[in-house]
């Protein structure tokens, strides 16, 4: 049987992750991990046994024979960590977001073309069977098309208390790029891709930036270091006339909320209730599907991939979407920066 022999850039906890689905496959085997920090390479060596670890990615991808590589480290080594994988020849899976700003995340998507590999971009929620049931209902035009789609990544008091999600120098931005991404990239696989072309935005800080005051989830995170937006606010306008709003934030006086509902000539759905709202005979009716297969999402996502890398099976989640949702991202971000609506390009 051929096997996909792993590497990984990268050995933390959403590492560990996607350590722990790829053990489940008989075709899919890690060779070897990279990180900064030694405890994560003693956790990789004890837990899932990775024989080869190194605390330098370069001499990883020199020293092994790899077919692939994750990335799994913060937003600002995404470039570099992806194009030098592709470069020693390797298919790689790269977390999201792709990189801080499209034009690394453009030269990432060059850096596979030119290799010849597949980046693919790790997009765990279009493969929830709720957004796939629903990209597949609008793919065969029963919505009709989709005028307005609303999305909500909100936590009440949710900023992480680990890792550097607190700092805009290695994440380039806080919970719009972090959980925004998500749903705005399975509301816009929903909606079947459509070309951005204009953004408006707002950024607020008010809470992260100051000592934690009350009980929550995960208290104590570094105020210190805080320099992204607790609270972002976007509008996406689309070349065939859509328009998308996103609401994301890691503190705001709100309820938690991740979903997104959409609006479209012929009816309309909501994805946390998978409720179908249309006209039919006469009267305005809500439907709900009677039964959708159950999976770790997850799981598919890292099947998806050694599947792409090994035998050359489509890309599900290309880079190129992971581009796209940048693009839209980074306008948001320089709208909130400018006071104005700006162009994608």
């Amino acid at each position: 049987m051929k096997k996909l022999r792993i590497g990984f850039i990268g050995a933390g906890g959403i590492a560990r992750t996607h350590m722990r689905h790829l053990a489940k496959f008989s075709d899919a085997t890690v060779i070897a991990a990279c990180d900064a920090m030694e405890e994560n390479l003693v956790r990789v060596r004890s837990e899932y046994g990775v024989g080869k670890t190194y605390a330098d990615w370069r001499e990883m991808l020199e020293m092994e024979e790899l077919d692939a590589v994750s990335v799994c480290t913060p937003n600002g080594f995404h470039a570099e960590h992806s194009i030098g994988a592709l470069k020693a020849g390797c298919h790689v899976l790269v977390e999201k977001p792709l990189a801080m700003n499209a034009a690394e995340g453009q030269a990432m998507v060059d850096a596979a073309e030119k290799a010849g590999k597949h980046l693919v971009i790790g997009f765990q929620w279009r493969y929830h069977p709720k957004a796939q049931f629903l990209h597949e209902t609008v793919s065969k035009g029963r919505f009709g098309k989709i005028l307005y789609m609303r999305c909500s990544a909100l936590r009440r008091r949710g900023i992480p208390n680990w890792g550097v999600f607190g700092r805009k120098d290695l994440q380039g931005g806080g919970p719009l790029i972090d959980i925004g991404v998500h749903i705005m990239e399975m509301a816009h696989f929903v909606m079947g891709g459509p070309k951005p072309v204009a953004a408006g935005g707002h950024t607020f800080r008010y809470i992260g930036d100051k000592k934690c005051a009350v009980a929550c989830q995960w208290p104590n995170w570094d105020h210190k270091s805080y320099t992204v937006e607790d609270l972002a606010i976007g509008q996406v306008r689309f070349e065939d006339g859509s328009v998308m709003q996103v609401e994301a934030s890691f503190a705001a006086h709100v309820k938690d909320s991740w979903n997104f509902t959409f609006m479209g000539e012929k009816g309309g759905a909501d994805f946390e209730n998978l409720a179908i709202h249309m006209d039919e005979h006469g009267y305005m009716v809500d439907k709900t599907p009677a039964f959708l297969p159950e999976y770790d999402y997850f799981e598919r996502k890292m099947r998806a991939f050694v599947d792409t890398a090994l035998y050359g099976k489509p890309n599900i989640s290309p880079a190129r979407d992971g581009l796209t949702i940048q693009k839209m991202i980074d306008a948001i971000y320089r709208s909130a920066e400018s006071g104005r609506e700006v162009l994608i390009d």
